[in-house]
């Protein structure tokens, strides 16, 4: 007897978190508030330092987008579309990559793009209904990504 329930397990799911270069660049405003706070003493100083540093770092990694194709929805951050609009996705790197996020975006379609992060999947929006041509999202296993949206479609 065939499973009458469909097949609900994550097929992919990736958090865009920031580079360990931006996780640094935003940490350093703790120093800077310890710097304002030294004429009122040093141990506070330090104290309200390291706090802002964990406080900034946890804001930014809790608020990178995350990507997943699972039930057949694709999410990218807090968009959404089901998979059955989407036609065959283009995992992109290196070059390609490069100017599929410049002259080669569609100005009209809808783009989860992150610095730092090189691969990029463009997926074609076959809804006639929907005025958004195609879906641009950054990725760094933009081949997992596809063949996870392939085999969602299927």
């Amino acid at each position: 007897m065939q499973n009458p329930v469909a097949d609900a397990r994550t097929r992919y799911r990736e958090r865009l978190s920031p580079s360990l270069w931006l996780l640094v660049t935003v940490a350093l405003a703790g120093p800077m508030v310890a710097l304002i706070f030294v004429p009122v003493g040093a141990t506070f100083a330090l104290l309200s330092g390291a706090v802002v540093s964990a406080l900034v770092v946890a804001l930014v990694v809790a608020s990178a987008p995350v990507i997943s194709v699972e039930d057949g929805v694709l999410r990218a951050g807090r968009a959404h579309i089901e998979v059955r609009h989407l036609g065959d996705p283009v995992a992109l790197t290196g070059e390609e990559a490069a100017r599929g996020r410049g002259p080669g975006l569609p100005a009209r379609g809808w783009h989860l793009i992150r610095g730092g992060i090189d691969g990029l999947v463009v997926v074609p929006n076959e809804d006639p209904a929907d005025p958004v041509p195609s879906w641009t999202i950054s990725s760094r296993t933009p081949d997992r990504l596809a063949a996870a949206i392939r085999a969602a479609r299927a």
